[in-house]
């Protein structure tokens, strides 16, 4: 059987409080295969750890969101240097810019972002990253960093065709989830549909982004069948080859080999 690979979720979320242990028991029954949970803040990286000792499953990343970089100290980098050397531990991440909340301040955000782009180096790990409407800062200081970065995902890629094609020739991942089967998702459609297959990977985000139809609720893995769907529609391929080649994917992302 082929499983799908969830590149990108939070099942640390105070949203799964209620059902965290019964709905990942769920998962593997209904072809999730393996799932990276993702760090987004200090806090989130220490339940992130906890989860990919408890299932087998289960993968971790290391890394603060820029919304949560504020309070960020030379210690906490020293702590993630630490833990990414534990076995499960596959990627720094999601670190980056977020111009939508703008805080703390951009300075701020760009500083943490370069400091968390030189752990990726020091460790060796690809990284997880966030950009959200700060497209030319986010590339910018990806190019400037780029020396001896060891690859990754833009996550949650929102941007167009030709940001896409920088990302590519960089040699990045794009993360696809729930938005491509929104109405309203042309751009990243005609980036599904631009992307070489072999540089797509899927993820939920969740609790964040569930897709049609469920859009507005919980989201989890088990909605990635519908993204695959989409995605099989519009590169025009049988549901199953997405999955084989997104799985295939996400392990030469993270550099898995044990699944």
């Amino acid at each position: 059987m082929c499983y799908i690979f969830d590149t990108h979720a939070h099942y640390d979320d105070e949203a799964f409080d209620a059902d965290r242990e019964e709905l990942i028991g769920s998962l593997r029954e209904n072809g999730i295969g393996a799932v990276v949970n993702v760090g987004a803040s200090m806090a989130s990286c220490k339940t992130t750890l906890s989860l990919a000792k408890q299932y087998p499953f289960f993968y971790g990343a290391l890394g603060v969101h820029p919304n949560e970089t504020a309070e960020l100290t030379e210690a906490d980098m020293e702590w993630i240097k630490e833990k990414a050397g534990e076995k499960k531990i596959v990627a720094i991440g999601e670190i980056g810019l977020d111009y939508y909340w703008d805080e703390p301040d951009r300075k701020t955000q760009k500083e943490w972002f370069v400091r968390q782009l030189a752990l990726a180096r020091e460790t060796g790990l690809p990284v997880i990253i966030h950009s959200r409407d700060a497209a030319k800062d986010t590339l910018d200081m990806m190019k400037a960093e780029q020396n001896g970065l060891t690859g990754g995902v833009i996550h949650c890629f929102s941007y167009e065709v030709e940001m896409a094609r920088e990302y590519l020739d960089m040699g990045y991942f794009l993360g696809i989830g729930g938005v491509l089967t929104f109405k309203n998702s042309r751009k990243l459609k005609e980036v599904a549909e631009y992307a070489p297959l072999s540089s797509l990977v899927l993820e939920t985000d969740c609790p964040y982004l569930a897709p049609v139809p469920n859009r507005g609720k919980r989201n989890s893995s088990l909605n990635l069948p519908y993204v695959v769907e989409e995605l099989a529609a519009i590169k025009k391929m049988d549901p199953k080859d997405i999955i084989k080649a997104t799985t295939e994917n996400a392990k030469r992302l993270y550099r898995i080999t044990d699944i």
